[in-house]
């Protein structure tokens, strides 16, 4: 990135208003309660993604007002004072016959939203560029997501958008010192998966950057991520880190607030009420997984079936320190290319004490698994997850390591329609029976850079004839799928707590790119129906 590049992005970033982070909890507060509770809309995200009409004070001034009297409407009330959110469902059918990869690289613009789109005095964040959403009732920008997506639009040549994405990103670590869950409001209190140093990998792959023009939001984030740190006695936690009792470091997923998801706030409330817990401990658990991505599993929760039983902050994952320590390989190999060798020696001693910590708490040697670890209980997890491919996608894994996890994920999560998530059938949606495209992508490439082709091309052949199937018989992808026992029989997934979501951006993502990686599967002519 030339001066000139780097001049260009400071104005426009400066051009973007300054967002207004009151969440809608906090701006709307007893209607806000009482809309989520009072069944106005079907789905909890509705409101908090309306756009109000008027000025946000006035409108919560009038409901005080009138809320007492006699025959208030409630439902009324907030159709006469809120924009809801369109739901783009039938822009994500294909017309018939459509190849499947042209359906995808004709749902880059279906899927793309533009700076113009921010309303005022709405929860949206603003953003300085275009950028793509998932679909469905994901109607803004997703961190984690965001990197499988990007997957599929460099394969579909769409550099420009792949460019905007990566300011887009650069600019809310620059604002906030993170990257949050999405761009709204309601998501600023935590992050999720930090996938950025993925991401500039990737632009870095396609000539769109030099890595080294994002190092100072690469140590940004991690410094959000490490925050407190440095002050932790063993066997203390603060927010996102917890030191163990033998000094190691190692960290954990976290909300910085302890009441509903806004979003999700019946759901939450009902959950914090099976639980003999005090709520605001429930609802903390239940943010700090959803911070996870995966929201939710049987991986989180004490009781396989049991939502109320979550314990997130108590769980040290696999793949979050994984992730973690790419980020600290990646800030030490940038300075050092940059000629701070003092900083590049720092992130290479925490990224060995970091993989050494691995090596002794999320690695079952007798078992051959990488496992989650409980620090509160100082014992690893018994659930074996697809989230085992993560040290062999971020290269921290032995030899030895990855051969023993290619073999579990070969004899205990491999199913026909490709990788499934868990071994768990809870009725959440990051357990069995379902698939999902982020997982088949880690677990396909943290294969290959082992040398565990065969698996790798087997997971890749078997999704992708999934995801052909599907668009054969229902013309559309989906955000996630439910793996059948045979082949020919694949199906959306279902689970959790909304409906299955068409779209869908890293299902597109990642299924673009292994379409251009196996020219000759069977998916590359599968065709919509009715042609």
């Amino acid at each position: 990135m030339d001066e000139q590049d780097i001049r260009a992005n400071a104005v426009k970033a400066a051009s973007v208003a300054p967002a207004d982070t009151l969440t809608p909890a906090d701006r709307y507060q007893e209607l806000f309660t009482a809309v989520q509770l009072g069944g106005v809309f079907d789905d909890s995200k509705t409101f908090v993604d309306c756009v109000p009409r008027g000025e946000p004070e006035r409108i919560l001034d009038a409901y005080r007002a009138r809320c007492a009297q006699e025959g208030f409407d409630l439902g009324r009330f907030v159709q006469r004072h809120f924009v809801p959110p369109v739901v783009h469902r039938s822009h994500y059918v294909s017309v018939p016959g459509q190849p499947l990869r042209e359906h995808i690289d004709g749902l880059w613009d279906v899927l793309t939203r533009h700076p113009r789109e921010h309303p005022p005095n709405s929860s949206l964040l603003p953003l300085p560029e275009r950028y793509v959403v998932p679909g469905g009732r994901f109607r803004e920008l997703y961190y984690w997501d965001s990197y499988f997506t990007m997957l599929g639009l460099a394969e579909s040549g769409r550099r420009g958008l792949l460019r905007s994405m990566a300011d887009n990103f650069a600019y809310l670590i620059d604002t906030y010192g993170h990257v949050p869950n999405g761009n709204r409001t309601y998501y600023l209190s935590r992050s999720q998966p930090p996938v950025f140093a993925l991401m500039v990998e990737l632009f870095e792959q396609h000539g769109l950057c030099e890595a080294l023009d994002y190092l100072p939001q690469l140590r940004q984030e991690y410094a959000w991520w490490m925050e407190g740190a440095d002050d932790l006695r063993p066997g203390e936690a603060r927010r996102h880190c917890v030191r163990l009792e033998d000094g190691s470091l190692l960290n954990r997923y976290w909300d910085d607030r302890d009441t509903p998801r806004e979003e999700s706030h019946g759901e939450d409330v009902a959950t914090a009420q099976r639980s003999a817990r005090p709520p605001h401990e429930v609802y903390r658990e239940l943010r700090a997984g959803a911070a996870s991505g995966w929201d939710f599993s049987s991986r989180w929760c004490d009781g396989p079936d049991d939502l109320s039983s979550i314990r997130t902050t108590a769980i040290l994952p696999v793949d979050l320190n994984g992730l973690l320590y790419k980020l600290e390989r990646q800030i030490a190999l940038l300075s050092r290319a940059g000629g701070d060798d003092a900083q590049a020696e720092r992130f290479r001693r925490r990224a060995e004490a970091r993989h050494a910590a691995i090596d002794r708490r999320l690695w079952d040697d007798e078992a051959g698994l990488y496992l989650d670890f409980d620090w509160q209980r100082d014992a690893r997890r018994d659930a074996f997850t697809a989230a085992a491919s993560a040290p062999l996608y971020v290269g921290l894994a032995s030899r030895r390591q990855a051969r023993h996890t290619a073999q579990a994920l070969r004899d205990r999560l491999l199913r026909p329609g490709g990788l499934g998530t868990s071994e768990c059938t809870s009725g959440e949606q990051w357990d069995q029976p379902n698939g999902w495209a982020p997982l088949q992508w880690l677990a396909i490439r943290g294969l290959r850079n082992y040398g565990e082709t065969a698996l790798a091309d087997d997971i890749a052949q078997r999704w992708l004839h999934t995801v052909g199937r599907l668009y054969q018989r229902e013309s559309k992808l989906v955000e996630k799928y439910a793996l059948p026992r045979r082949q020919d029989d694949a199906a959306g997934g279902g689970g959790g707590e909304y409906p299955l979501q068409d779209g869908f951006g890293w299902t597109n993502g990642v299924t673009r790119r292994l379409l251009h990686e196996d020219p000759a599967h069977q998916a590359n002519r599968a065709r919509a129906a009715g042609g």
